[in-house]
């Protein structure tokens, strides 16, 4: 994978786009070039199903006449003046927004921190192909499973230039490589799947294939034969940390700027307020060396720093970029968590945790004494306006402190609001993801079975 760009040349264009924008009319303009290459292949019962490759340079250009605002976007090879004077000809005929501008010069980054997010090892369409495989191969070998659903191996970069017409302008290139495997077990209608996978910055950091595969292997074998369990009330949940992650997901939606912005979060009048359990804490940071989310700037050409967005329970920050901090108020800032889109700039969180506990997952489990560990979530029956939450969900049975049996076909419900005050974390996370997670425990939810 070469890691060869350009990136005086894209910024040599970005910023010949703002100036013919400025020309047309615009009193203030920004212009973002994203570029990515990616490879991947993907095989099924040995035989590859299909290879794919893509390289592509998107160009973006964002101009604001008064309050009026309009983006274009655009593949190389276009006229940069015919598409400034249609970006500006478009803003002048667009509705007024109060909110919308470019991130104060004040609030700009000066330095560009490496963060040794790009490793420019050449991973070959063959070295991909016998990844994939190798997985298979070796999920298939667990005795026990009798077909695969396919495995795939991939390896990409991508990267963001930046320019702005108040000064800024920067570069930053990250990789990626992933390998997963999917494979059944059972037969005829008692057939179960399950997967495993891994996605690094670097090659040299992902999982073995053949570790990968057998974990596939093994964990969708232990789903033969599952149960349903009576429907109970005030059952402890245990989520798996695959699931875990997208608990913490919706934290970060809740705490999310433009929700609050936009009155969508149940959390939207909970700033300075326990929201979370005492004792816990969130921590989102983009300046991590080799973080699976790092960025040494946002898509304002602002440097976030460590926040502690729920420090010991208590709500202290929204992901914030510039415009969604001023149409908050309350004097409000950006914090460096302007995300960009395409053409439009909204708010996301970087490397998001939730802090791990000082339990153990097993001694977690121990614990609970009976209830359930869900390692699948099905559905999207959560509502993040009232918090209401109701998910099928399958995984094992706990019984006297240890996992027994596979369960399936239940439901799993509560309210956010509290799941958010009766969580347990375990201290098992891996932050090799963007939203990290421990196992956690959540305590007195409702249980839909037989």
């Amino acid at each position: 994978m070469s890691s060869e760009i350009d990136s005086a040349t894209l910024l040599s264009r970005a910023s010949q786009l703002i100036d013919l924008a400025r020309k047309a009319g615009a009193d203030a303009a920004d212009a973002v070039v994203v570029r990515s290459r990616a490879q991947s292949v993907g095989v099924r019962l040995g035989k590859v199903e299909g290879t794919e490759s893509s390289e592509s340079d998107d160009f973006s250009l964002r101009v604001f006449v008064g309050n009026r605002v309009a983006s274009v976007s655009a593949n190389p090879g276009f006229d940069l003046k015919a598409l400034a004077e249609r970006a500006v000809a478009m803003a002048k005929v667009s509705p007024e927004d109060p909110f919308a501008c470019l991130a104060d010069e004040a609030n700009l980054t000066k330095d560009h921190p490496d963060l040794q997010l790009f490793d420019p090892t050449e991973v070959s369409s063959e070295q991909l192909r016998e990844a994939a495989l190798a997985m298979e191969e070796a999920a298939l070998g667990v005795a026990g499973v009798s077909n695969s659903s396919g495995a795939g191996a991939s390896a990409g970069m991508g990267g963001m230039v930046l320019a702005t017409s108040h000064g800024f302008a920067g570069h930053y290139m990250g990789s990626r490589f992933s390998r997963s495997v999917s494979v059944i077990a059972g037969e005829g209608t008692g057939m179960e799947r399950d997967y495993d996978f891994d996605s690094r910055l670097y090659f040299a950091e992902l999982d073995a294939p053949e570790a990968i595969g057998r974990r596939a292997g093994e964990r969708v074998v232990k789903r033969i034969n599952p149960r349903q369990v009576p429907t109970g009330k005030d059952v402890t949940v245990v989520f798996d940390p695959r699931v875990a992650r997208g608990f913490v997901g919706h934290i970060a939606s809740a705490i999310n700027g433009a929700s609050v912005a936009r009155k969508t979060s149940f959390l939207r009048d909970k700033m300075g307020q326990q929201v979370l359990k005492a004792g816990l804490s969130i921590t989102d940071d983009p300046m991590v060396v080799r973080g699976p989310a790092s960025r040494p700037f946002d898509g304002e050409g602002v440097a976030g720093e460590r926040l502690v967005m729920i420090e010991d329970g208590v709500l202290k920050h929204w992901f914030l970029s510039t415009s969604i901090a001023r149409e908050i108020g309350g004097g409000l800032r950006t914090n460096g968590r302007g995300a960009r889109g395409g053409t439009s700039v909204s708010a996301s969180s970087t490397n998001l945790a939730l802090e791990p506990g000082d339990i153990s997952p097993e001694d977690l489990i121990r614990n609970v004494g009976n209830g359930f560990y869900v390692t699948e979530l099905i559905g999207q029956g959560v509502n993040m306006i009232t918090g209401e939450y109701s998910r099928g969900a399958t995984g094992f049975w706990i019984e006297n402190g240890e996992l027994t049996f596979a369960v399936s076909e239940v439901t799993i419900a509560s309210n956010l609001k509290e799941m958010f005050m009766r969580v347990t974390p375990a201290n098992d996370i891996d932050r090799d993801f963007g939203t990290a997670s421990p196992t956690i425990a959540i305590e007195g939810m409702t249980l839909a079975g037989r």
